[in-house]
């Protein structure tokens, strides 16, 4: 064999070296893309859908959430909320905890990225404040500000005494105590609607607002007709987010009232986790739970496709 054929023969080898087996073919095919979703997909069957299933099982029973036995009762447990005093309060406190704190979270969000959208000194500073308590775990945050508002030795009732001001028990008031467990809430995360409304008022171009100074529009038309109109996929998300986390309001409620007094400022979830833990009734904790996430799933979704119908292309 001459050294021509020689080399023939070696680069003959090393193709059919370098060509992929069928199992190389499919990994290296574009459907094999889809096995990265497997992963996901088990972590949200275990963690997500069977605790899913599992629970609305459970809402058919009488378990008190630790005996190995149960019965089953049907749509007992449901039809009990019809005659349950306490469920309406609490969805009352729950509607107010959502909306309220969506309200004011998207409104003061709003203010501050308007302010901050300006180039003025200490703009990045006051960003970092505003933002500071989205860091901060709402349990925490509900026990700092439960030493703000407790009535013996609470901050405010102390600069009421300074001022010869009888103090008050704050949170010894149902409507009170909704009221403050809404401002915490939104307290700790307008800074979130606010980054993302500074990212939406960031990526409108300047051009328009140029053209509506041309034509002669104020501060307020061109915020109606330019602002408002481009920042909508911003409003979107930040509604949808904000009334979710509101509806399923927790642990700030816990660190400060637990509820109380009473009920009269429990939510739905602190109500679930009451009956679990306190009266064993898991049966009960279930059935509310999937009664939750339905008005969750109704609430959002609705609002998504209204605001969605208002989004403008730029």
């Amino acid at each position: 064999m001459n050294t021509v054929e020689t080399k023939k023969s070696v680069n003959a080898n090393r193709m059919t070296l370098r060509q992929p087996n069928a199992l190389q073919k499919l990994f290296l095919s574009p459907k094999a893309l889809n096995l990265m979703y497997v992963p996901a997909l088990l972590l949200f069957a275990l963690f997500i859908f069977y605790p899913m299933v599992k629970g609305i099982r459970i809402s058919f029973t009488d378990w008190d959430g630790y005996s190995p036995s149960f019965n089953w009762v049907g749509w007992d447990k449901y039809t009990q909320m019809l005659t349950d005093k306490k469920i309406f309060i609490t969805l009352k406190n729950t509607l107010i905890y959502g909306f309220g704190s969506t309200i004011f979270q998207n409104l003061l969000g709003l203010i501050y990225a308007l302010f901050l959208d300006q180039k003025l000194r200490g703009v990045g500073l006051v960003r970092t404040i505003v933002y500071l308590p989205v860091i901060i775990s709402p349990l925490i945050m509900g026990y700092i500000w439960y030493f703000f508002f407790q009535y013996d030795g609470g901050a405010i009732n102390d600069i009421r005494i300074l001022f010869h001001m009888a103090p008050s028990d704050w949170l010894s008031s149902g409507p009170v105590a909704v009221n403050i467990i809404t401002f915490v809430n939104t307290y700790q995360f307008m800074g979130i609607a606010m980054i993302i409304y500074l990212a939406g008022l960031q990526s409108i171009p300047k051009d328009y607002y140029e053209a509506a100074s041309i034509d002669g529009a104020r501060w307020f038309d061109r915020f109606k007709s330019v602002t408002l109109p481009l920042l909508m996929p911003s409003i979107t998300i930040n509604v949808v987010v904000n009334i979710i986390g509101g509806l399923k309001l927790f642990d700030v409620i816990v660190a400060l009232t637990n509820g109380g007094p009473g009920y009269a400022s429990q939510s739905l979830s602190t109500m679930m986790y009451n009956l679990y833990f306190a009266r064993q009734d898991a049966g009960y904790a279930a059935a509310l739970g999937n009664v939750m996430f339905i008005l969750i799933g109704i609430v959002s979704l609705t609002l998504l496709r209204m605001l969605r119908k208002r989004e403008v292309s730029m």
